[in-house]
């Protein structure tokens, strides 16, 4: 890695920071062949529209997802008909369905991740919950720890409505956690549903077709934890240090308000070219005074949120990455679409799963990099992360 000419001593020792000790993820059942979407979907809303339906067409392909998961199915608008029509007050059946779907998720992601780990439930201190798709007190964060059976003196944080950021500002806080509370483990659990939002096409709002083309439903989980037990407990990546910023008069350009029809999204169009705009300087901020300072961008490896495939594009021409360095944010929307918050946990596994064919090649491998992610606000969130994978 270049360093303005000096060479970098790296150690294998973890130094105290907080690291990722495992991953893991879960879907609903219902799984959606990009192929097939358009027409299965104007199907279900009774839709006929045949320029709309044309738009859609153009957009599942400019996406470039293959498969995505989703809670919606033909037997929940059997039984909520009023889902698929225009203008009904439907929030209190959204929220019913989504609240036990995204909890159900969540569980289910946390018990593969906590399995991955080989330590008991028991372990886990504190417990860190991610959504924008659930609405209630207690909120999630209580309902998953007692889905999951943890203690009830487990230190619960939930955050709420962070949409596509929420994942890595999930990761920022469990590191704090785990590197201010000695011995603690941090359980962090995202989960997102698509199904407080669905609503049926419509000519006046031809920009919701952007959500049905591009989002998907699923949750993911990480055990964090600093000072790893030998022979116990593998770390797969070092959480060095995390930044948060958000561009001042831009909290229009991501925006989300929840009515009585569910949520309304709306992602303004100018969203990739903003990114672009201040992704290099976030950057800069990020790797300054660190070990990697002045390193060159190409020398790190890269997760980050695919959004949408026009905002991976515009940061890879404006740090000037070569094609492969977006390879695991691309897959991961190729395989699941934008699954908001959840994403970066999927990002994360394709990057552990690529290092490890590199090392079993000989081939060389990027020890440090960056988790990027963008979300409301606009926030975009960082940490400079080293790779322990072996």
């Amino acid at each position: 890695m270049a360093n303005n000419g000096d060479s970098i001593k790296i150690t294998n020792s973890v130094s105290g920071n907080a690291t990722i000790l495992a991953l893991g993820k879960a879907f609903p059942q219902q799984l959606v062949m990009q192929d097939y979407l358009v027409d299965g979907f104007f199907k279900s809303t009774n839709c006929t529209d045949h320029e709309l339906k044309q738009k859609l067409t153009r957009l599942c392909k400019t996406t470039t997802v293959k498969t995505r998961y989703v809670v919606m199915s033909e037997e929940i608008l059997k039984n909520y008909p009023e889902l698929a029509t225009e203008g009904l007050p439907t929030v209190k059946q959204r929220l019913d369905i989504s609240n036990k779907a995204v909890t159900q998720m969540a569980i289910d992601a946390s018990l593969s991740c906590v399995k991955v780990w080989g330590r008991p439930l028991s372990s886990i201190t504190h417990l860190v919950y991610v959504s924008s798709s659930e609405a209630r007190f207690p909120g999630g964060d209580l309902h998953l720890a007692r889905g999951l059976g943890l203690k009830p003196d487990v230190c619960r944080i939930m955050l709420a409505f962070t949409g596509c950021s929420g994942g890595v500002a999930g990761l920022r806080v469990a590191k704090d956690l785990a590197e201010n509370n000695p011995g603690s483990r941090v359980l962090l659990a995202t989960s997102e549903t698509t199904i407080v939002g669905f609503r049926p096409p419509s000519a006046q709002r031809p920009y919701d077709l952007v959500g049905v083309a591009l989002f998907g439903d699923g949750a993911g989980a990480v055990i964090l934890g600093a000072d790893p037990v030998p022979g116990v407990e593998k770390p797969l990546f070092e959480l060095t240090s995390a930044i948060q910023q958000y561009l001042p008069d831009t909290e229009k350009t991501i925006d989300g308000r929840l009515t009585e029809e569910g949520i309304k999204f709306q992602l303004g169009r100018e969203l990739p070219q903003v990114i672009e705009s201040h992704v290099k300087e976030f950057c800069k901020k990020m790797l300054k005074g660190t070990v990697c300072s002045g390193a060159e961008y190409n020398d790190l490896f890269w997760a980050v949120h695919p959004g949408g495939p026009a905002i991976l594009s515009k940061v890879e021409g404006r740090l000037q990455l070569k094609p492969d360095k977006l390879s695991a944010s691309r897959d991961a929307l190729r395989d699941f679409g934008n699954a908001s918050s959840n994403t970066i946990v999927y990002v994360l596994e394709n990057l552990v799963e690529e290092s490890k064919k590199k090392r079993e090649k000989g081939e060389e491998d990027s020890e440090w990099g960056l988790i990027l992610a963008f979300g409301p606000g606009i926030t975009f969130e960082g940490i400079l992360t080293r790779n322990l994978v072996c």
